[in-house]
């Protein structure tokens, strides 16, 4: 069932006018950084209005689901028109990720989340420099891979990702990622998240050395400073993979196929492991403003505790979470508001239909028949008058006279009753 959101003016008792907007606003504005039982409250502080928790939450939602609506207006706008894209910056970063969210009925489903920010290097905690990502925005929703791809364009068009002079796609392996920025920026510098290939490395060597162990930590931390700073690091851990000693392991065939799988997982993304080269270009080599993006936007507000969500309005608040994580809430609101004025006025208009329909017009006539047409023809000949003779001539009486008409008529009826 499709959720039903009802109109801001008429749950707060609000006017139409410009006095509606400042609280109404901040209904929104709190249902989407706190818990709507807690908006109620501040609510009530601030301003003294008096709204309980339900009306909160149908507000929030009706103003992120507006804001839902306008962003795919403006992607199938986008797709129509094809405009030229905003200049974008010098070196983009671009990243996507996913956090699972509670539903109601004990399920979790999946929000993608899109980071997108700017890249520059600056010097880092050991006075070397260091590419760090900034003005970060983000595009968060609940949906399959094939969709979000389609709808977060409308985010990567406005920070200028076309026309960038340089993308890094710093993501983990997941595949659908690759097809994200296969449609984005098919030329983007593809880089492995470097926490993640540590993982694997470390999902490598637990089985043979033992977790925890001294030379567990000693292999780790030799090959993972190779893979980071070595010119040629890819190639040098992937022979120490090689030549782990899994026919030592407790579990030797366990340990043989952990230790292949990494091999093959490092072996097709080659190319996306080549850290030092990214550090010297001034790249990005981790995911992590992403997995933040995940935490801020995502978890803290719709993870809390006994918190389930109705699938149809986790999109609304997400939506919502994107702009006030990003202090991008006042360029958004009028936006939003105009399009709730818009649907409130759509639904004055219907309802005002319904109340006072439209008189049934006449039936059309239709076009006569042939019968139609011989009668009328007919009935036209009767009512023209038969040109006849005069009815006196030189004082007598004609045939045409009327008298004379009469008994002629009168003696053709005797005439026919008599035969019968």
């Amino acid at each position: 069932m499709e959720p039903v959101f009802s109109p801001p003016d008429e749950d707060l008792e609000l006017r139409p006018g410009e006095a509606s907007d400042t609280p109404a606003e901040g209904v929104a504005r709190l249902g989407t950084k706190m818990p709507f039982e807690q908006a109620t409250a501040e609510l009530a502080f601030f301003w003294g209005v008096e709204v309980d928790a339900t009306t909160v939450r149908r507000y929030t939602e009706a103003a992120g689901a507006a804001y839902v609506a306008e962003q795919t207006a403006e992607v199938e706008r986008l797709e129509r028109e094809r405009p030229a894209p905003p200049t974008g910056p010098t070196v983009q970063y671009l990243s996507a990720d996913g956090a699972m969210v509670p539903l109601l009925g004990g399920q979790w489903a999946e929000v993608k989340t899109l980071a997108i920010g700017e890249v520059a290097v600056r010097r880092g905690a050991d006075g070397l420099p260091e590419a760090q990502t900034t003005n970060l925005t983000y595009f968060s929703r609940l949906a399959d891979a094939e969709t979000f791809t389609r709808q977060a364009y409308v985010e990567a068009y406005q920070r200028g990702t076309e026309s960038a002079a340089v993308v890094c796609a710093v993501q983990d392996g997941a595949e659908w990622l690759q097809g994200l920025v296969d449609v984005l920026r098919p030329d983007a510098v593809r880089i492995l998240d470097f926490p993640h290939a540590v993982e694997h490395l470390t999902a490598a060597v637990q089985p043979v050395l033992g977790a925890g162990t001294p030379a567990f930590t000693e292999w780790l931390d030799q090959q993972a400073h190779t893979l980071k700073h070595a010119a040629d690091g890819a190639r040098q851990v992937l022979a120490a993979l090689a030549d782990l000693p899994v026919h030592a392991a407790a579990e030797p065939i366990l340990a043989a196929e952990v230790r292949d799988s990494a091999l093959a997982y490092f072996t097709k993304r080659l190319p996306q492991v080549q850290y030092a080269t990214f550090q010297v270009a001034g790249y990005p080599i981790g995911s992590g403003s992403t997995e933040s993006a995940n935490k801020v936007v995502v978890e803290a507000r719709l993870k809390g505790s006994g918190m389930h969500w109705a699938r149809a309005n986790v999109n609304p608040l997400v939506a919502l979470r994107t702009v006030a994580c990003t202090d991008r809430w006042a360029d958004v609101w009028p936006r939003i508001s105009a399009r709730l004025r818009t649907e409130a006025e759509q639904r004055r208009h219907s309802r005002w239909r319904a109340r006072h329909p439209a008189p049934t017009p006449p039936p059309a006539e239709s076009p006569p028949t042939p019968a139609m047409v011989a009668i009328a023809q007919l009935a036209t000949a009767q009512a023209t008058p038969v040109p006849r003779g005069k009815s006196v001539v030189n004082g007598r009486p004609t045939a045409f006279h009327p008298w004379k008409r009469y008994n002629c008529l009168s003696g053709a009826r005797r005439a026919q009753d008599s035969s019968s």
